[in-house]
């Protein structure tokens, strides 16, 4: 089931989760231990992360032997981007009220 867009704002609000998600995002497939490195949390804080992004579709676990490796799902932002192309769209409706208005106070 997909996550909804306040739980993907809310797992992204996170400035270290939102750093694990764009690292594994750029880096592919990392084990905690490899995300643990670089996280500046320690490595439960980063289980923890994980856990709250997995729940909000952005992240899977994949079980290899003992350890347990993580890749970025970026499909799971749809119900955001969803969200805010609502919101494009009411924007784009105003700019071209805004821009008819402007062009008849030119005339």
């Amino acid at each position: 089931m997909p996550a909804t867009p306040n739980a993907v704002l809310s797992s992204l609000a996170d400035p270290t989760r939102r750093a694990i998600f764009e690292r594994l995002c750029r880096d592919g497939e990392l084990t905690v231990r490899a995300l643990t490195d670089r996280a500046g949390v320690s490595q439960p804080a980063v289980s923890k992360h994980l856990r709250v992004l997995k729940l909000a579709s952005l992240v899977r676990g994949r079980r290899e032997g003992r350890e347990t490796r993580y890749s970025a799902r970026p499909q799971g932002l749809a119900p955001l981007i969803d969200w805010m192309a609502r919101y494009a769209a009411f924007w784009r409706d105003r700019f071209d009220r805004l821009e008819t208005l402007l062009r008849r106070m030119d005339q």
